[in-house]
């Protein structure tokens, strides 16, 4: 009974407790349910979390219901029904707070994601036009090039820079040589006002070059308020004389005509700040020795003038000066090191046979397959081979060094405009020139030196794209072995393209055009479809395939060697159980079962690297000849092959010590420099010159 009654005035007291309480909660509730009439938007605008708001009043009214549907019951189970509500009721909330948070959440996780390239534009120095500069141009990272030189220059250091071609060298000096001249330790220094000398020189080996890197400077120092002039042969004095006159802070040029203005009196270098030698080793290459040096040499205090020089590779002289005319403690920032690959990474690199003759008529095909519809560069040893390949082959233009310089710079701009899609160029075009959208490097055949060829196929394969370059070469006495060793290249063994492959290629372009022609024709060309059909004994099948023949140029299928690239050729192997040594020891061979014109009418003979056979080339209109002589001679294989085997290689002929050398360079006691195709005579000491100007 006492416990009862204990238990009685419990209740009762609790149920005298809730009674004000409940009475004081509905008169709550009741305004509450008024305001949110007329301030419902205003409230959750200005409250975003009205919900997760607890007053002490709402925790009565919390108890109360829970109090209501356990019966009266308290305790944990209270608090389990009242967690519950809770967890049930957050993603209903109304403010968005468990959405916000969820949205939130899922940033963080992305921004976590994304790794930050410690190469982007905004980790270094750059003021904000000059960031905004390189994002109109889409820069938004430099290249490693690039990263690793910038701080270097910025704080004042001499260097040397190394990396392969066309991985941003120009712009590893242009950007720090800007930053620095307008927010770095050059401002100061920096004259201003009419007739002010130039702050930097930069040096390069061709106008071209020297044109592409000066607007560079005049692309981005735009923005920044600096002004620069281009100086190079080949055109008038007057207009860049008035330029140094009126005041640039910028000067490029080429050592030539750098030369000619300083001892004009026109240029000034009394208040430089930065020189540049950008493509120091073709400065070498090229002749430029002693201009360079004597240019380098008008800088009297070395001390307030900081020295750039960036090369593709590190020649004797070029390190010669660099230990001359830069400051011994000078930085070295070189991507290539030791590594035997010297050429881009970039690029597939292919070897193909074909003889000079059959070059015009395999190299529209080469483009056909291997451009992918962009540009083409295709270089050539001499100028006189430049003019005639560009001559004949369809939309395509030469350029070279007797080509006048206004010329030069129209053919360059349509090329990079896309006016044509091929160009045919000397070395004029093997350096540092950065053209968009060049897809395909040809060789006429393999350059004397490694170097050549690692800035020719440098052409493509750009500012981390792809490309392809095609190197042609006669089986006969090309080597190329030497390039692909020294340059770390791997080259890829192709045969030329088949025109029967090229017009499988061009029938399905033809095939799908057919589809995009108007229905609105068939009427008008009905009728003669009908009589063709009636007259002609093919079927419909046949007839469609020779129309899509003559619609792509098709009127005769052709054969193409695989040694020499020539049409309506077929090359044969030749093996007679004993080692071949020389070439007269195959057409001894030969005549053994063949008529002596036969014999005389072969093409491209060359020996197998095995010692024990020939190929050579054949007309098809011969084979069978050739074939069916072949079972009067015991022990003669011959035979059509598909896939040219690895054939023997001549080294380059050097020059003779009395004049009976193969050609190379000749020199002064020797023949020099031809403007024919079968150089100089040669002279007591010196070799036969090499046939036609290079330049």
């Amino acid at each position: 009974m006492p416990s009862l009654l204990l238990a009685e005035e419990i209740q009762s007291a609790d149920n005298k407790i809730m009674k004000p309480a409940d009475m004081e909660l509905a008169a709550v509730e009741k305004k509450i349910k008024k305001e949110k009439k007329s301030s419902k938007k205003s409230k959750l605008a200005s409250d975003p979390e009205p919900d997760d708001s607890v007053t002490p009043k709402k925790k009565k009214e919390k108890k109360r219901k829970a109090l209501e549907i356990g019966g009266g019951g308290g305790g944990d189970n209270e608090e389990e029904k009242s967690d519950t509500s809770s967890e049930m009721g957050e993603p209903m909330n109304k403010s968005g707070k468990k959405k916000k948070k969820i949205k939130l959440d899922e940033e963080k996780v992305a921004e976590e994601k994304v790794i930050e390239d410690p190469n982007a534009v905004s980790n270094f120095r750059i003021s904000k036009p000059l960031k905004d500069a390189l994002k109109a141009k889409g820069i938004e990272s430099l290249f490693p090039i690039q990263a690793m030189t910038f701080n270097l220059v910025l704080d004042g250091s001499d260097l040397v820079g190394r990396a392969r071609t066309g991985q941003g060298k120009t712009l590893a000096f242009v950007l720090p040589i800007l930053e620095s001249l307008t927010n770095g330790p050059a401002k100061a220094a920096r004259k201003t006002g009419y007739g002010k000398a130039p702050s930097v020189l930069v040096l390069l080996p061709t106008r071209e070059l020297a044109t592409q890197v000066f607007a560079d400077f005049e692309s981005y120092g735009a923005s920044l308020g600096l002004t620069s002039c281009c100086l190079y042969g080949g055109s008038p004095y007057q207009p860049q004389q008035n330029a140094l006159k009126r005041g640039v802070d910028i000067v490029v040029g080429t050592p030539g005509r750098i030369k000619d203005h300083l001892e004009r009196g026109t240029l000034n270098l009394g208040s430089l700040k930065f020189r540049v030698l950008d493509e120091a080793d073709e400065m070498l290459r090229m002749g430029f020795v002693e201009d360079v040096e004597l240019i380098l040499g008008k800088v009297q205090d070395v001390t307030q003038v900081q020295t750039l020089l960036f090369s593709a590779t590190l020649p004797s002289w070029v390190k010669q000066i660099s230990t001359k005319f830069l400051k011994a403690d000078k930085k070295t920032a070189d991507l290539v090191g030791n590594e035997k690959m010297k050429a881009s990474t970039n690029v597939r690199h292919i070897v193909l046979p074909c003889s000079a003759s059959a070059r015009t008529q395999l190299i529209p095909d080469i483009i056909s397959c291997y451009s992918s519809g962009g540009r083409t560069i295709i270089f050539t040893e001499t100028k006189d081979c430049a003019s005639t390949l560009a001559g004949v082959l369809p939309g395509a233009r030469a350029l070279h060094g007797d080509i006048q310089q206004a010329t030069r710079e129209v053919t360059l701009s349509g090329f990079r405009s896309g006016k044509f899609t091929t160009l045919v160029a000397t070395n004029v075009a093997a350096r540092g020139l950065d053209i968009d959208d060049v897809m395909l490097i040809i060789q006429c055949e393999p350059p004397r030196d490694v170097e050549a060829y690692i800035h020719r196929s440098g052409r493509t394969g750009r500012a981390g794209k792809s490309g392809i370059a095609v190197m042609l070469y006669d089986p006969r006495k090309s080597n190329f072995s030497r390039i692909e060793r020294e340059s770390g290249v791997k080259f890829e063994h192709i045969s030329a393209p088949q025109p029967s492959d090229i017009a499988k290629a061009a029938g399905a372009d033809a095939a799908e055009k057919i589809n995009e022609i108007s229905d609105s024709v068939i009427p008008v060309f009905k009728a003669a479809a009908e009589e063709l059909l009636k007259t002609c004994d093919l079927s419909p099948t046949d007839l469609l395939a020779k129309a899509l023949a003559r619609a792509v140029g098709y009127t005769e299928m052709k054969t193409r060697s695989i040694l020499t690239s020539m049409e309506n050729h077929v090359t044969l192997h030749l093996e007679c159980g004993r080692a071949m040594y020389s070439p007269s020891f195959v057409y001894g061979v030969l005549r053994r079962f063949l008529p002596e014109d036969k014999v005389e009418s072969i093409k491209g003979l060359a020996l197998t690297a095995d010692g024990k056979g020939a190929v050579f080339d054949v007309a098809s209109a011969d084979l069978d000849i050739f074939l069916a002589g072949k079972n009067n001679a015991a022990g003669v294989e011959l035979q059509v092959v598909k896939t040219l085997p690895s054939l023997q290689e001549r080294e380059p002929q050097q020059r003779g010590r009395f004049g009976n050398g193969g050609g190379g360079y000749g020199g002064r006691r020797g023949g020099g420099f031809s403007q024919n195709r079968r150089g100089g005579g040669g002279g007591r000491f010196g070799g036969g010159g090499r046939g036609g100007n290079r330049w």
